[in-house]
């Protein structure tokens, strides 16, 4: 078994897959298209910022030559297909300023990658921007996606192109994965590189930082979940209501109910 770092931390996600031959060996599987970058850049946001919100991208390239921009975000937000298909068309307005006309002939991939989950549990979603007949015939104009995956729910009826870096992603996240089971060399490259001996201290202490964000976050969703409880029990009393019956329905102990009745 090889000990590795999560890939659901954003800095080991971006050492792993800021490697431009990482970064189109994971795009030319999921998508079959080859890019030919040198670079990928990471944290770029346009300058002036596109619209009213400063968009930010984790990973960002372009592929001059076969003229596509690619673009993978690894974050959960709870408005993620918002925010990110924000972020997709913010690209996609920036190129405008480049050309005479609205067709750029530049093809923009969004990739998001939800390590933490989704509501809807699907392993693979898609938003395809090419228009289609009332038959669901597309007719070929506009070649712009983004791909929503989640890794958490990878199973044998994911599609092939999709499956194995899945449940690779997804067996990082308990910091510990049996390599051999992994066919694809950019994978096996990919887990080598987040090796929990090869974490810096510097990409650690950056870990720690998130770890801690998320969980100011996760108590700030319980303390607002827990006060919401009991504001509906208040409600509950105030319509004299039984006080066993909202005990069952909301799961307050009667202590907790009996010093609502006071307020």
């Amino acid at each position: 078994m090889l000990k590795v770092a999560s890939l659901h931390y954003g800095v080991i996600f971006k050492k792993a897959f800021s490697k431009p031959h990482i970064f189109a060996g994971f795009v030319k599987d999921l998508t079959g298209i080859q890019l030919e970058i040198d670079t990928v850049e990471t944290e770029k946001a346009f300058d002036p910022p596109i619209g009213k919100v400063n968009s930010q991208f984790d990973l960002f390239a372009e592929d001059k030559k076969n003229r596509i921009i690619v673009d993978i975000q690894y974050k959960r937000y709870p408005d993620h297909y918002h925010r990110f298909l924000h972020y997709h068309c913010a690209a996609l307005l920036e190129l405008a300023g480049s050309y005479k006309e609205y067709r750029s002939n530049i093809r923009v991939l969004t990739i998001v990658v939800l390590t933490a989950g989704d509501q809807h549990k699907r392993d693979v979603a898609l938003i395809d921007f090419d228009p289609k007949d009332l038959q669901g015939n597309k007719l070929g104009e506009i070649p712009h996606q983004v791909i929503y995956l989640c890794p958490g729910y990878v199973s044998d009826k994911t599609p092939e192109q999709y499956r194995e870096w899945l449940y690779a992603i997804c067996d990082t996240l308990n910091e510990e994965v049996d390599e051999t089971q992994y066919t694809n060399p950019t994978i096996q490259e990919v887990l080598h590189t987040i090796q929990r001996d090869l974490v810096s201290p510097q990409e650690r202490a950056r870990m720690f930082d998130e770890y801690g964000d998320e969980q100011i976050k996760h108590n700030k969703f319980a303390e607002g979940k827990a006060e919401g409880i009991q504001q509906t029990a208040l409600a509950m009393l105030r319509k004299g209501m039984d006080i066993n019956l909202i005990q069952e329905v909301t799961g307050l102990s009667l202590e907790v109910l009996q010093q609502l009745q006071d307020v």
